[in-house]
């Protein structure tokens, strides 16, 4: 069966169950960003040398799944990600107990890897305000709420991960 089906050719895309909608929809533009953003975290899988942390970006690539589909209309609890906001609050209490204190700003770069994580916390902070758009425009569930907190704690992971890789080369105004 070939990956093609003609079906977008109109400018239109299915959601789970069936139900088609226009590809500009903010709908889609949210759980678009999230499959952008996931796609970048497998660039940075590839460039990791930590196995720890390489797993850590496997799982986070799953729970964005998880994410989607629930956005694309399937049925998925989302109660899960309650946990993982925690165990991202811990990981950074971890990262940010091995760094030095923070009180300047920070300017994206010093090497590859920091700067690739800098850039998942931005596409991060902007599948948050997608989503914080899309949610806006319904009355606002559990889930949801769920999807923006852990899109906030993971955009703060990712830069806590982007200083850890970073520390020796980090850039200060």
């Amino acid at each position: 069966m070939p990956i093609y089906t003609r079906t977008g050719d109109f400018g239109t895309t299915g959601l789970y169950g069936g139900k088609r909608i226009s590809k500009a929809d903010c709908q889609i533009e949210t759980y678009g960003s999230i499959d952008e953003l996931t796609s970048y975290i497998g660039l940075v899988v590839t460039k990791l040398k930590n196995k720890q942390d390489k797993n850590l970006l496997i799982n986070i690539q799953r729970n964005l799944y998880q994410v989607m589909g629930f956005l694309s209309g399937a049925k998925i609890n989302l109660l899960f990600l309650k946990e993982k906001v925690s165990d991202f609050e811990k990981t950074i209490d971890e990262i940010e107990s091995q760094l030095p204190k923070l009180n300047k700003f920070i300017i994206p770069g010093g090497n590859e890897i920091s700067s690739l994580f800098q850039i998942l916390r931005v596409l991060c902070r902007k599948a948050e305000r997608r989503n914080i758009d899309y949610f806006n425009k319904k009355p606002i569930a559990d889930n949801e709420l769920l999807i923006i907190k852990y899109l906030n704690r993971l955009s703060d992971l990712f830069f806590d991960l982007a200083r850890k890789y970073g520390k020796d080369n980090e850039v200060v105004l």
